[in-house]
């Protein structure tokens, strides 16, 4: 989305709006500050056809202004198709005859935002943060369809890897973690050019009236609609993208009924061959790229740019995986690690890209491990490394016919293979 100056005013019209009346459906005005090259035109003026926003007195819209809490939650209340079961009253009392009173109660009846998170009153002409603004906007979601509601649980996107720079740079609170993949897997919310998702920033009218746009769409969608939140869900589930990302399916296991799935090898420790250390697989995330530049989906667009160092195939999947690697000794080398277990899942190869800094991904350097001092004995290394999937069906990652060994005393993970 693209970034406008923002700036912050104050009072009960600050939005420009008044206490709503109902949708309007009108032809919207022209703004003297919304020229026709104005990059939210066409949504600022749908949302003011139907009556979400109104223009100022001096005919201006004020694209730039920065929304408060109380502005988006009249917003909200506006824009979504359900009826409460029960109407909130005297929700806040810093709220007592506010203009904007009855319509932040109802943002609360409507499962927007909860009365417990503002414990010292909604203070309504704080301007609103995008970590606010994803809470609210994925909770109204989850209020009103089950799908949602369970993409929201821990058990979905809690311990899920979110693909933005503040995951691993910090500034994202684990808590959010399901409200941000949320808005990002739907395309509601969009992260900045660098990376980054900018939890305590805050949004201008003119992006509101973009997210609104959008929201009016989401909320008649179901969330297993979505192939990016698809994604998360089973990242944060099993660890990994690869039955949501491809059209692969897990082998069966010796001619049985039982399917072979990735948690064979999650977060378990298991032994490098020649007695070179242990290694812990934590995550495995499928790019879905043809090209550097064309690259279908968000997690894919976390690991490869234009300055991505590996070439690009139409043929392959390129697969990032997340491991620990604890050595025995100081001689674990680049040729040594990539035959310590003799297939391409756990012996991965060095990347690197512009993301990799922008995102704060700690990758597999391209130099020389023991010269350089990468890996060093009993000292704990995790990085992500990068592997191929053949995207024919039935291709094989790594060796043995696609079947990943991992130790004797844990058998083999049947890898993807489409039956």
């Amino acid at each position: 989305m693209r970034k406008v100056t923002q700036l912050l005013l104050s009072g009960a019209l600050v939005l420009g709006m008044l206490p709503f009346t109902g949708n309007v459906n009108a032809a919207a005005p022209s703004f003297k500050d919304v020229p026709a090259s104005h990059w939210a035109k066409a949504s600022i003026d749908a949302a003011v056809s139907k009556g979400y926003f109104k223009g100022y007195s001096d005919g201006t819209f004020k694209p730039g202004a920065t929304v408060t809490r109380a502005e988006f939650a009249a917003l909200l209340s506006r824009v979504s198709k359900v009826t409460p079961e029960t109407e909130q009253v005297n929700v806040f009392r810093d709220l007592t005859g506010h203009w904007s009173e009855g319509e932040v109660n109802r943002a609360v009846s409507l499962g927007f935002l909860n009365a417990s998170d503002y414990p010292n009153g909604f203070k309504p002409s704080t301007a609103l943060t995008r970590e606010e603004m994803a809470k609210w906007l994925s909770s109204g979601l989850a209020a009103q369809n089950e799908d949602f509601k369970q993409a929201l649980k821990d058990t979905d996107t809690a311990n899920t890897l979110v693909p933005v720079a503040e995951f691993y740079k910090g500034g994202l609170k684990k808590a959010a973690y399901p409200y941000v993949s949320v808005v990002l897997g739907t395309g509601l919310m969009a992260g900045y050019p660098d990376g980054t998702f900018g939890p305590g920033k805050t949004t201008t009218r003119a992006e509101a009236a973009v997210i609104l746009s959008r929201y009016q769409q989401v909320q008649e969608s179901k969330a297993d609609s979505y192939r990016d939140l698809n994604e998360m869900r089973e990242v944060g589930l099993t660890g990994t993208n690869l039955t949501s990302a491809t059209p692969y399916v897990y082998s069966k296991t010796y001619g049985t009924d039982v399917l072979n799935t990735f948690d064979k090898i999650i977060n378990k420790s298991f032994s490098l061959r020649n007695n070179l250390g242990t290694m812990t697989i934590h995550r495995m995330i499928v790019a879905d790229a043809h090209t550097k530049t064309e690259i279908k989906n968000l997690y894919g667009k976390m690991f490869i740019d234009k300055a991505y160092s590996s070439s690009v195939r139409e043929d392959y999947y390129d697969v990032f995986v997340e491991a620990t690697v604890t050595p025995n000794g100081n001689n674990l080398n680049s040729l040594a690690f990539l035959n310590a277990t003799g297939n391409g899942l756990t012996s991965g190869y060095s990347f690197t890209s512009g993301t990799v800094e922008s995102y704060g991904i700690s990758n597999l350097p391209r130099v020389e491990y023991v010269k350089d001092g990468f890996f060093k004995k009993g000292v704990t290394k995790r990085f992500w490394m990068l592997a191929r999937l053949n995207r024919a069906p039935g291709g094989p990652i790594g060796s043995d016919g696609g079947y990943i060994k991992v130790g004797n005393d844990m058998g083999s993970f049947g890898f993807p293979v489409v039956y």
